[in-house]
């Protein structure tokens, strides 16, 4: 349509939100369907969240906030950056929003200018590059493939930077493929980034707390201090504190960028919901052994899925380290055919043949930047997990 903008020409749907959709409305129609598409916890709040939820509604905690958040929650945010991060913020160094989602969006608009351009390893979270289009900025993909177990390495970041680079958008552990990097491989990337000060780290640490086997989790800013001016490290209550629906996401970061990223949201959202942000505080300061609880439970279902996908035809996965992801390869199913004679030759006819012959909703890895591959969340109960993977082993098996 003429009168629309010509940025959105340059911008997709979220495919994970369309798939979820279509595996939704599906379901609702009678067929039998198991969504695997939908990157959210299946436990519900914790209770003391919620009671502090409705807490706020019943004290008449319901009216605007200052637009960037509210400053018990601020104080808690900037509590848990010490405690878990060693990083020293100050309430003015901190915004809090509706979603991480927001706070990245927020952090784009407010910096970037055409021509500029940030650095995205993939497999990556959909929405970074269409994001950075909204903005104005271009991407520039640095396929990150199984060979390094789906991590960056120092050679791939600096080959990427050029003099027209912003920005590094980092996520770990990392949606789609659950990579998450030690302390080491991390330290390896901020020397690159030392030798390149126009370039600043956007780093996304949403699953931070979704970590197994020992991992030890660690952020930019962290490993490197020299970087805290130009980090913004991004987090949220949505995933370890299964608050998807209350969006919440906050980052810490300089005076200037937070107060740029203030505006934005000023003339957009204006502030996140009162009850949430209140909701939020009792999250980050609140018992948090319910997280260890968890994560023993996503343990079990990340082994299971990756057993049994690995024992599928033509399938080879990975384990991840943390997230509730796992991203696996369907190479040797490229140029099969289904038993209906369909030739299946991309990751996205793969998933869509899956969907229509056994009822699994899976989202394809072109979406993510990397193909052939395909993405599952294993948040779900575990006995869909395991009914889920035995269809997908019949699917693979019937592909000739």
């Amino acid at each position: 349509m003429p009168f629309l903008a010509n940025a959105l020409a340059r911008v997709q749907p979220s495919p994970t939100m369309a798939i979820t959709d279509m595996a939704r409305e599906l379901k609702e129609a009678g067929n039998d369907i198991i969504s695997l598409s939908t990157g959210e916890p299946d436990f519900d709040t914790p209770d003391n969240i919620k009671a502090a939820a409705i807490k706020a509604i019943e004290d008449g905690d319901t009216n605007y906030t200052n637009v960037s958040g509210t400053t018990a929650l601020k104080q808690a945010i900037v509590a848990k950056f010490k405690r878990e991060n060693g990083l020293d913020y100050g309430e003015d160094q901190v915004i809090v929003c509706t979603g991480g989602k927001q706070v990245l969006y927020n952090a784009l608009v407010a910096t970037i200018n055409p021509g500029d351009e940030v650095v995205i390893p993939a497999p990556y979270w959909v929405s970074y590059p269409d994001m950075v289009h909204l903005a104005g900025g271009e991407p520039v993909i640095v396929d990150v493939t199984a060979a390094t177990e789906f991590r960056m390495t120092a050679d791939d970041l600096e080959a990427a930077i050029t003099p027209k680079t912003k920005w590094l958008i980092f996520n770990s552990p990392s949606n789609p493929s659950g990579a998450a990097y030690s302390h080491d491989e991390l330290k390896a990337l901020t020397d690159v980034l030392l030798r390149h000060p126009h370039v600043w780290v956007m780093t996304d640490d949403m699953y931070e707390h979704l970590v197994y086997d020992d991992f030890t989790f660690a952020t930019p800013a962290q490993v490197e201090p020299a970087l805290y001016d130009r980090t913004l490290t991004v987090n949220g209550v949505s995933k370890a504190y299964c608050m998807t629906g209350w969006r919440i996401g906050y980052a810490g970061g300089p005076v200037a960028l937070i107060k740029a990223m203030s505006k934005v949201q000023s003339q957009s959202t204006s502030n996140p919901s009162s009850i949430s942000q209140a909701a939020a505080v009792e999250a980050l300061n609140g018992p948090q052994e319910f997280i260890a609880e968890h994560n023993e439970v996503f343990k079990g279902r990340r082994d299971l899925v990756v057993g049994m996908l690995n024992q599928a035809s033509g399938m080879d996965c990975l384990t991840p380290d943390g997230a509730f992801y796992v991203y696996p390869s369907v190479a040797g199913c490229m140029g099969k055919s289904t038993p209906d004679g369909k030739k299946i030759s991309t990751d996205l006819e793969f998933s869509t043949a899956l969907l229509a012959a056994e009822g699994v909703a899976v989202v394809h890895g072109e979406a993510f930047g990397l193909s052939p591959h395909f993405r599952i969340s294993y948040a779900t109960a575990t006995e869909a997990l395991e009914e889920a993977c035995q269809r997908i082993q019949r699917f693979c098996a019937s592909l000739t």
